[in-house]
């Protein structure tokens, strides 16, 4: 397991990928898992020693035990590319499934029960046309879904908002873009599709950080 550091933005806390640089995102590296406990270990103890308190390593314990924080960052050497994606779901436990989308580092990264499963490079909105920030929830299904606004296929498609904004199958190369729907790679959505479930929760944002032991609950 990494330690990695990875974006987050917006009002509502988000974890995704990194920074894109010429259609590139990258995932940033902060030191190993064991670096970020034993830091994280030696600030608890800094703290509960200021306050004159006793030790309290349960607490880290129940944190983690939290089906919404970040257990595991897949680890991904060097940038996401247009195209790419990843998937590792082996031996990860059922639970809450959470998305995330980072329009700074045009990244969705897939958690499930706080460990990450799956994270590809996407297509965003334009600045006419922009894909929104916030927390939404899986509104419908629909896998063969052909845009009554646009008339083209969007398969796999998981809506978000009633006036378009969804997740879906799409070509993801370098120089296009969408409507304000999330683009992903066909595989990818196809993946993402089959266990995502209605209500579940997507949340866009723009650009902080986050890593191992970070809250994906608002």
């Amino acid at each position: 397991m990494n330690g990695t550091v990875k974006w987050i933005g917006g009002a509502t806390l988000l974890v995704l990928a990194l920074l894109v640089t010429a259609g590139v995102s990258s995932r940033l590296f902060m030191g190993s898992a064991a670096e970020a406990s034993t830091q994280d270990a030696a600030i608890q103890a800094e703290a509960v020693l200021e306050q004159g308190e006793e030790t309290k390593p349960q607490a880290k314990e129940e944190k983690l035990d939290s089906p919404f924080v970040i257990k595991r960052i897949l680890p991904i050497d060097g940038p996401i590319r247009y195209g790419e994606w990843h998937w590792d779901d082996e031996g990860v436990p059922d639970g809450p499934l959470v998305i995330t989308v980072d329009l700074e580092a045009r990244v969705i990264s897939v958690f499930r029960d706080g460990y990450e499963i799956g994270a590809a490079a996407v297509l965003l909105g334009t600045d006419n046309h922009p894909t929104p920030l916030g927390v939404f929830p899986i509104l419908e299904k629909n896998k063969d879904n052909i845009s009554s606004i646009y008339n083209v296929p969007m398969p796999y498609t998981l809506r978000l908002t009633w006036d378009g904004i969804s997740i879906h199958s799409s070509e993801v190369e370098n120089g296009f873009a969408s409507h304000g729907c999330i683009g992903t790679p066909d595989a990818f959505a196809a993946k993402l599709f089959a266990i995502a479930k209605l209500g579940d929760r997507v949340i866009i944002t723009r650009g902080e950080k986050a890593g191992i032991g970070t809250s994906l609950a608002s």
